[in-house]
């Protein structure tokens, strides 16, 4: 089978170079036609992105891949629906859309009013987009239906598959660390709820936390507690080690609807790295995890639940190991690539015979 990897897609991002890696290791040629638009620092929609994404457009457009089985547009590939529609002529298009654009930058971020142009143009790119697919693939049930009864697609029209873990970097050794320190890695957006973080540490202030990352929430870093370490940022390849050095990983923590359908990257790499994993109990987070077995689950915003849970993982070393082997496991039989890969190949298969 041979895939087209295509369109404006962030090359940076795990979602892509995860679902890629993935296919190659099942044994699915994956070809790739990208123009980088995006990009881990360049995430803005204005009208000098948006010319940019027109540019690339027509690039793209105007290469020819005659022989694949399969056209798949990346993440953020929503404005590239309609280009990968007609470069496909007639073959399936799968569309790996991760989040919708409404719902992340109006709802979660609130960087347009939900009342604005702006977010009407957001609410129509997102319609084009998931139901100019022949199949949709999300990353957790709970995105899944939302995906279905938003854009009112057809059950087997959408399909999941996990995000798991870069595995050449994330990799097992975690080993229980000298000085405990709890590891928060993120961009400061609304649903990783920074704000309960910050607050469960000012509960345990003899533990150290570590923040890594900066954004729309970064402000609130100015008045963390003493014992909240602040780092801007770490290269992609520093943090497997950043992970199998501390006490535990945090997932996410926020209130919002899109908080509770969604597991973040953050999880999955700690798991990778036999991390042990404290986040907030969603629907999303049962998909894969179960309490006191591979994590622990704590209620989503409730500082005093999470500040115990870091407290016991500290005191206790027996079960940080458990949690940490158990972990490793689950990712192991749920969302390694050899897993996924096998997946992502069936759905890919799946779409093509229908077409």
């Amino acid at each position: 089978m041979k895939a087209l990897y295509f369109g404006t897609y962030d090359r940076t991002s795990p979602r892509n170079t995860q679902v890629v890696s993935c296919l190659r290791g099942a044994g699915v040629t994956v070809v790739e036609r990208h123009r980088e638009v995006w990009g881990r620092h360049n995430w803005s929609i204005g009208l000098t992105q948006l010319a940019r994404v027109v540019r690339a457009e027509g690039a793209l457009a105007r290469r020819r891949e005659d022989d694949a089985d399969v056209v798949l547009v990346g993440y953020p590939g929503h404005f590239d629906m309609p280009a990968a529609k007609r470069i496909a002529r007639g073959r399936p298009v799968v569309f790996n859309p991760l989040v919708s654009l409404h719902d992340t930058l109006v709802g979660d971020r609130a960087r347009f009013g939900p009342r604005s142009p702006a977010a009407g143009v957001l609410r129509a790119i997102d319609n084009g987009a998931f139901r100019g697919a022949d199949l949709v693939v999300a990353d957790t049930e709970a995105q899944a239906a939302f995906f279905r009864r938003t854009f009112r697609l057809a059950e087997d029209s959408v399909a999941v598959a996990l995000v798991g873990a870069d595995e050449p970097l994330f990799r097992p050794g975690w080993h229980p660390p000298g000085p405990f320190h709890a590891l928060f890695v993120g961009k400061l957006i609304p649903l990783h709820g920074l704000e309960t973080i910050l607050a469960a540490a000012a509960l345990v202030p003899e533990v150290p936390f570590r923040v890594v990352g900066e954004g729309q929430d970064g402000e609130l870093l100015e008045r963390r507690p003493p014992n909240v370490e602040h780092v801007p940022w770490l290269e992609y390849e520093e943090l497997p080690e950043a992970y199998r050095g501390a006490g535990c990983g945090l997932g996410i923590f926020g209130t919002s609807e899109k908080a509770a359908r969604v597991i973040p990257n953050k999880v999955f790499q700690a798991l990778a790295c036999s991390c042990p994993v404290i986040t907030a109990d969603t629907a999303a987070a049962r998909e894969l995890l179960t309490d006191g077995h591979d994590a622990l689950l704590v209620p989503a915003g409730d500082p005093r639940a999470l500040a115990e849970a870091v407290r016991r993982l500290e005191a206790d070393a027996d079960l940080a190991r458990r949690l940490a082997a158990a972990g490793r496991t689950t990712y192991e039989r749920k969302a390694s690539e050899e897993v996924l890969g096998v997946h992502w190949r069936s759905l890919l298969e799946r779409a093509a015979a229908r077409a």
